[in-house]
C-alpha cells in the first residue's frame, strides 16, 4: 500500500531542508528515556505485535535513513519473537533508545482502507475500471533516460519507435489509454471514490451481492503526485469564508461533487495514477509487505525514519499520541517528522483519517547503542 493523505499540508517546521537527503544528513540527537514518555502498557503491547510482524523485513533490508543496519535489529527482534505475556513497556525499555531527528517538530495526517461500491465484472452502474499493473510500464534501460535522484531509472514505456517516454498520465488513462488491454481487475460505480481509493493506496470493492474484493497497491505510473488539496488552497477554494470548503478529504470530495467539470479537471492535475492487485491475505499491506494495523501503523519518509522502527508521537490530537510502527510510505509523505497514521476500515476510520491534522513532537526508537555507534551527542 502507498499511504497518501489528501489533507492540505502547509509549510511548517519539521519538514526536511531541501539539501538533507537522510536523517544522518539532517542531524539527530539523543532523546529522553522511554520512562519519561508516559507510555501505557496496552499501547506498547499493540506496538510490539506490529513490530514483531516487521522483524523479518527490517533484519534484511537496507535502511536509507542511515541510522541503523540490519544486524542492529536482531537482538530486539529475537526478544520480540519470544516475548510472552510480560510487560511490553519493559520490552521497549530494554532494547530501545530514542532519537530526535532534526528539530523533532512533527505533523501527522491520516489514511484508511476505503470500501466503495464495485464488482469483479462490468455490469450496469459499474463501469469505472480499476486497473492492474500494465505490462508495458517498465523502467528505462541505462542510457535511454537520465537516472532519478535515488539512482534508479525512471518508469515509463517504450513506443513503437523503440524510444523511451513517460507513461500515460491520469488524464490520458481516464480518456481510455488503457481500455481494451485486459488490465481491469474490477469495476467501480463512482470515479471520485476510485480517485480517493488511489490516494489511500488500498481498499475494498463491495459488490451488490455483498461479496467483497480487497485490493492493494501494485504500482504507479512514475509521474509525480500532486495533492489536490494544496491546489485548491492556492486557488482560494479552501478555507472558512463564503464559498470555500474545508481542507479535509470530505471537504475536497464535496467540492468535486458540487462542481463536476471543475472537479474532474482538478483530479487530472494529479498526474500520478495507481494500479492495484487483489489481496487475499491478512489486512492491507504496507511498504514492508506486512499488514498495516489500525492505530498501530504509520507511514513515513524512509529517508528519515527506518522502516520498521517504533515512533513515539506527542501531538495536539489525543488519539494520535503514543507508539506507532513505521510500516508504510506515501507519495505525499515526504520530509522529516512527517507521518500518516493508519485508522483501518469503516465509516469511523474514514471520518478520523479524512479530518486528521495534528502537530506536535516525534521521537524515533532505535536499538540501544545506536547513538553511541553513530557518535550522536
Amino acid at each position: 500500500m502507498l499511504a497518501s493523505c489528501v489533507s492540505v499540508v502547509p509549510q511548517k517546521p519539521g519538514m526536511a531542508l531541501p539539501e538533507a537527503k537522510s536523517a544522518i544528513e539532517l542531524g539527530a540527537r539523543p532523546g529522553p528515556s522511554l520512562s519519561h514518555l508516559g507510555l501505557s502498557n496496552p499501547d506498547a503491547a499493540a506496538a510490539l505485535a506490529s513490530f514483531r510482524e516487521s522483524c523479518p523485513r527490517i533484519t534484511t533490508r537496507t535502511d536509507s535513513s542511515g541510522l541503523t543496519r540490519p544486524d542492529d535489529w536482531r537482538q530486539a527482534c529475537t526478544a520480540a519473537a519470544n516475548w510472552g505475556s510480560g510487560s511490553a513497556l519493559l520490552f521497549f525499555a530494554s532494547y530501545f533508545e530514542t532519537l530526535q531527528v532534526g528539530d523533532g517538530k512533527a505533523y501527522a495526517t491520516g489514511y484508511y482502507e476505503p470500501e466503495i461500491a464495485g464488482s469483479r465484472t462490468r455490469m450496469p452502474g459499474f463501469d469505472v475500471p480499476v486497473y492492474g499493473m500494465p505490462r508495458d510500464l517498465v523502467r528505462a534501460r541505462p542510457g535511454d533516460a537520465a537516472p532519478l535522484a535515488d539512482g534508479k531509472m525512471p518508469l515509463g514505456r517504450y513506443g513503437t519507435d523503440g524510444k523511451f517516454t513517460a507513461y500515460y498520465d491520469r488524464a490520458a488513462i481516464e480518456r481510455g489509454a488503457l481500455m481494451g488491454k485486459g488490465l481491469e481487475i474490477g469495476w467501480a460505480a463512482d470515479p471520485v471514490e476510485v480517485f480517493f481509493l488511489q490516494v489511500q493506496g488500498s481498499g475494498r470493492l463491495r459488490a451488490p451481492d455483498g461479496s467483497v474484493m480487497r485490493i492493494g497497491y501494485a504500482g504507479q505510473n512514475g509521474l509525480p503526485y500532486t495533492g489536490i488539496g494544496g491546489v485548491m488552497r492556492q486557488r482560494g477554494l479552501i478555507g472558512t469564508g463564503p464559498g470555500q470548503y474545508p481542507g479535509s478529504m470530505q471537504g475536497i470530495m464535496q467540492y468535486i461533487r458540487e462542481h463536476p467539470a471543475e472537479g474532474a479537471a482538478l483530479m487530472d492535475e494529479n498526474r500520478s495514477y495507481v494500479f492495484f492487485k487483489e489481496l487475499t491475505g491478512d489486512g492491507p499491506l504496507g511498504a514492508l509487505n506486512v499488514p498495516v494495523r489500525a492505530g498501530n501503523s504509520v507511514a513515513t519518509d524512509p529517508r528519515f525514519v527506518p522502516l520498521g522502527a517504533p515512533v513515539w508521537l506527542d501531538m495536539d490530537r489525543r488519539e494520535v499520541d503514543g507508539l506507532w510502527i513505521a510500516q508504510d510510505t506515501g507519495g505525499a509523505i515526504k520530509g522529516s517528522n512527517r507521518f500518516d497514521t493508519f485508522w483501518g476500515a469503516g465509516e469511523q476510520a474514514r471520518v478520523t483519517a479524512g479530518g486528521m491534522s495534528a502537530r506536535g513532537e516525534a521521537l524515533i526508537l532505535v536499538p540501544k547503542g545506536t547513538a553511541e555507534r553513530l557518535k550522536i551527542r
